[in-house]
């Protein structure tokens, strides 16, 4: 669909002129000259006197006018440009139409000469000048069509093949709005449709490649909409929709989202394919990820194992290897640490010895051990991965930085923190080059800061925090939980420096942010409500204080008895606001109440992956 050539054939269908005028088309004189030249050349067989004069029994014809010779010239190009299968054959009829026709009159070959080659991919800059030329021809008066839309989603796709990623996105938009112009104006939405996917997906593809992953969701939602109103409800074409949806949500940590896109799909491709189609495994893998991130980590694993059994019958065994790595660490998840490492030491004979695969079964297997307590064989492990990865950085980049902060979080768990760091710094060396990658520098840059903070280094914390806030709002959005764990430790930084105004204000942000994506009652809320508290506390405001203190004790009392301790303590904190209240001048800072945030302890739960 991306490529849209149904829709290319339905323009060349639609268009009643072809290449050539439809004034000249329909001539009269035109089509009596052909016929009448026609009749004259067949042999009369009846005639065999060769003296006989042709003169008496039919008329001489006459010279064909060479305006109708042009027509005639510009049929037979069309023609062969229409039947042209290959680029090269494409290219060689659209070469003898450029000194036949005008340039206004080759937009159409143009555009479809552009998306063959934006479809076969080897050649992008070619695409370009045949995109823009064809954009250029078919342009005209700023008046919306098919054909501008399409030449708009082809400069998108072009671009984005380039890297040229702001270009891209400036013509996937315009084409955006030609489409819905031409909706206003009645063309029919069966028209519109086959490109309005194409732009949608294209938008969606640039954003993420922009780190701008929050709003790709919504072309991506766009996108299956689109396709629930062309396809059966069981199609195949629904059945991936869903499950690139689930995979979008995934990307971005929102599980809960994920999870009913991904049932979906795995019910669709179960009905249309059976059991042990790899579609189905596919879809169990995705659906094991997705319980993981909500922590229904038994859930996760059988649908792992039921995802091995389909890619084992058919052989695939790369796949397999992978999914028994996430089987392993399904299992550390849930505390069965043996078995993992069993797995694991089965997995690891099937890979080379140079392999990435085998400095992922490593560094699970270094999970494993530190979870055991077993130091000494995690790091023997962690070093022979790194030894890998070290070899492997200009290779995969984007994978290499992953394993590196993986193995950040075990020696973290050490508490050998002077390497997590410096192996984070890697990572964000790597991430740096890769612009589509932002994510995944804003979630490196954000435990950067909170080990500095962690380590006592303040001062140089804030930058990191900055910069992945930065990050994670363009890739995330404004309001996902890992924005508001940052904005909580920008606030412990600035209560470290003593700079309690700046500090409540970055809880205000991060309260607020938790409010949305946990919810109120969410103990990282509440953390963060007492946070704030703690903050005007120190700056005397001693009635925001206290009002924000009490708010934490009301979501305390909603947890009931697993919550005994920490509403015991909220109230001892209140008591003591209320002494220095009842102690302090009336004279309060005219503040406004700001959202509130907590500082997450030491733990993964706490970082922004």
């Amino acid at each position: 669909m991306r490529k849209l050539w149904n829709s290319v054939a339905f323009l060349a269908r639609r268009r009643s002129t072809s290449f050539f005028s439809k004034s000249y088309a329909s001539d009269a004189p035109f089509n009596r000259c052909t016929k009448t030249h026609g009749l004259l050349i067949r042999p009369n067989k009846f005639v065999t006197a060769p003296f006989r004069n042709m003169d008496t029994l039919v008329q001489k014809p006459s010279l064909v006018p060479s305006r109708q010779r042009k027509i005639m010239e510009k049929s037979q190009l069309d023609e062969a440009f229409e039947s042209a299968e290959t680029t090269e054959e494409m290219l060689t009829a659209f070469s003898k139409m450029e000194g036949v026709f005008d340039e206004s009159e080759l937009g159409l070959a143009s555009l479809k000469i552009g998306l063959k080659l934006d479809q076969e991919g080897e050649d992008p800059e070619k695409a370009l000048s045949f995109a823009n030329r064809a954009l250029k021809s078919l342009d005209k008066d700023n008046t919306p069509s098919l054909p501008v839309a399409m030449c708009l989603q082809l400069l998108g796709s072009v671009n984005f093949s380039l890297k040229r990623f702001s270009d891209s996105l400036g013509y996937l938009n315009r084409a955006n709005r030609v489409l819905g112009r031409l909706q206003d104006e009645g063309v029919s939405i069966d028209d519109v449709r086959p490109i309005l996917h194409a732009v949608q997906l294209e938008l969606a593809n640039v954003k993420n490649a922009m780190g701008r992953r929050e709003e790709a969701l919504e072309n991506l939602r766009k996108c299956l909409e689109i396709k629930e109103m062309t396809f059966e409800e069981d199609s195949g074409e629904l059945g991936k929709g869903n499950r690139d949806l689930a995979e979008a949500y995934v990307a971005v940590l929102n599980f809960k989202e994920a999870l009913p896109y991904c049932l979906k799909a795995l019910k669709i491709h179960m009905k249309r394919l059976g059991q042990n189609s790899v579609e189905v495994a596919h879809d169990r893998k995705l659906l094991g990820i997705v319980y993981s991130g909500l922590e229904e980590h038994e859930k996760a694993l059988e649908q792992n194992v039921l995802a091995q059994r389909v890619l084992k019958n058919w052989n695939l065994n790369a796949d397999l290897l992978r999914a028994e790595i996430d089987a392993a660490n399904m299992m550390i998840a849930l505390g069965r640490y043996d078995e993992a490492v069993g797995t694991l030491k089965g997995v690891v004979q099937q890979t080379e010895k140079d392999s990435e695969t085998r400095a992922l079964v490593l560094v699970s297997m270094a999970k494993a051990l530190c979870y055991q307590e077993k130091f000494t064989e995690c790091k023997r492990c962690l070093e022979a991965s790194l030894w890998i990865l070290d070899r492997r950085e200009w290779i995969s980049p984007v994978e290499v930085a992953e394993a590196y902060s993986e193995i950040s979080m075990q020696y973290e768990t050490m508490n050998e923190f002077e390497t997590a760091i410096s192996l984070l710094k890697k990572a964000l060396g790597l991430l740096e080059k890769e612009p589509q990658e932002q994510h995944s520098e804003g979630s490196v840059s954000a435990r950067v800061g909170w080990l500095l903070l962690l380590t006592g280094k303040v001062q140089q914390a804030i930058p990191y925090l900055e910069s992945a806030a930065e990050r994670l709002k363009g890739s995330f959005g404004p309001k996902h939980f890992g924005v508001g764990y940052i904005y909580n430790n920008l606030g412990a930084a600035y209560l470290e420096l003593d700079r309690p105004q700046s500090a409540a204000q970055m809880f205000a942000v991060a309260k607020d942010i938790m409010d949305v994506s946990l919810g109120p009652h969410h103990t990282d809320t509440i953390e963060a409500c007492q946070n704030l508290s703690k903050a005007y506390g120190e700056m005397g405001s001693y009635v925001l204080a206290v009002e924000f203190q009490q708010q934490a004790i009301n979501a305390w009392e909603s947890h009931g008895a697993s919550a005994e301790d920490e509403l015991r303590e909220a109230q001892r904190l209140l008591e003591e606001l209320k002494k220095k209240a009842r102690g302090a001048s009336a004279n309060e800072l005219p503040m406004k109440a700001l959202p509130l945030l907590h500082t997450p302890p030491p733990s993964s739960k706490s970082q922004p992956h």
